[in-house]
């Protein structure tokens, strides 16, 4: 039987989620684990509530992968008198991991929006906040034909010519490049004062503008000439299916009171419920989602020009505001229904890569409010 490692589970979320999606805020990533350790149980949840930890101990996960991070903002300890300290020391005495993909999630695509788009019958057209594919530098460097292969080997170790699933790649064409050494100069080729021309190969490669400086360090150490040529272009950041929320359409119109009621068949139950703001005969055709919290964008769906936006822990001034403003109609359900169709999609990219591991969604209830009262 093939043996899964948490280092290969991390690898196949990572690839999903990627680290890099998430807000400069956040905190992602692999919480507590040894990546070298085996893992044959995941367990999946929105929350590492206690009840939680709970499941995946008895259960005997040695992974719990969850959506929102335990630790985040202002962590000092993690003693075992803390709260959250003593959920770690329970996981970590169980040998259950705990990995977290928060806001690389939301932005992933398909992400968490996708999934509670799916969950309520909408077919998505795109994101609400669109996050584009970073810019990438184009560098353009002249080298004799004889040293080619070494700057370009140095330029991939660089970080250069990767994208997606290659690596290595470069574009070449062989041309005839000129220059004069003035006095002071110390030339690989030809001599002071005298013009030289040498048969040069022009490499193009892409690499990421974070790399710039360990770029061209590379290129003057392999290059043979005391001022090697190059130049470095920015791409422009290219429009994707990246980023926060989703846009999409109902299979046919709808009013707003048969929309919420689609809403609250497609979410699991609680106390919160789910509620809608807004005429309730009035036609819902398109539909923004924001699992979460998404008062935020607000401004955006009303720009946007959808008919309902559907997220969670919408406050009432905000609300009432966006209403009086003309916006598309609001429905707010729990923060936590939002995102558990999340686990079930989550699940099957871990199912999808590794399907020696076993794996479940658990089906606790992490939603805080556990009473409500029926109004008018």
């Amino acid at each position: 039987m093939t043996t899964v490692r948490l280092a290969d589970l991390m690898a196949a979320l990572d690839t999903a989620y990627p680290p890099g999606l998430a807000e400069s805020w956040d905190s992602v990533g692999l919480v507590a684990g040894d990546p070298d350790e085996p893992v044959s149980r995941v367990l999946f949840a929105v929350d590492a509530t206690g009840a939680v930890v709970d499941e995946a101990i008895e259960w005997g996960a040695q992974a719990l992968v969850v959506h929102h991070p335990l630790l985040l903002r202002g962590v000092d300890t993690v003693a075992a008198s803390t709260p959250k300290g003593a959920l770690l020391h329970r996981l970590i005495r169980s040998g259950c991991a705990l990995f977290t993909a928060h806001t690389n999630a939301d932005s992933a695509d398909p992400g968490v929006s996708d999934a509670l788009a799916h969950a309520i019958g909408l077919t998505v057209t795109g994101p609400l906040d669109p996050k584009p594919w970073t810019a990438l530098d184009k560098w353009v460097v002249a080298v004799p034909v004889t040293h080619r292969d070494e700057v370009l080997d140095a330029l991939f170790a660089a970080g250069a010519g990767s994208g997606g699933t290659y690596s290595d790649a470069a574009w070449t064409v062989s041309g005839t490049g000129q220059f004069r050494p003035l006095d002071g100069a110390n030339p690989a080729l030809g001599a002071v004062g005298e013009l030289h021309e040498v048969t040069e190969d022009r490499l193009e490669v892409v690499a990421p503008p974070s790399r710039r400086a360990a770029m061209l360090a590379a290129l003057r150490a392999a290059h043979p000439y005391e001022e090697p040529f190059y130049h470095v272009t920015e791409r422009a950041a290219l429009p994707s299916g990246l980023g926060i929320g989703r846009v999409g359409e109902l299979p046919a119109p709808e009013t707003l009171r048969e929309f919420t009621a689609r809403v609250r068949a497609g979410l699991p139950a609680t106390t919160w419920g789910v509620r809608a703001a807004g005429d309730p005969e009035r036609v819902i055709r398109t539909v923004a989602v924001c699992g979460g919290a998404g008062d935020s964008f607000l401004g955006k769906v009303s720009r946007l020009g959808v008919d309902a936006y559907v997220t969670s822990d919408l406050r009432h001034h905000p609300a009432d505001e966006h209403l009086r403003a003309g916006g598309p109609a609001l429905i707010d359900a729990a923060h936590w229904a939002t995102e558990f169709p999340w686990c079930a999609q989550a699940e099957g990219v871990v199912r999808a890569a590794l399907p020696a591991l076993e794996t479940r969604v658990s089906t606790l209830r992490t939603d805080p409010w556990t009473l409500g009262a029926a109004g008018c």
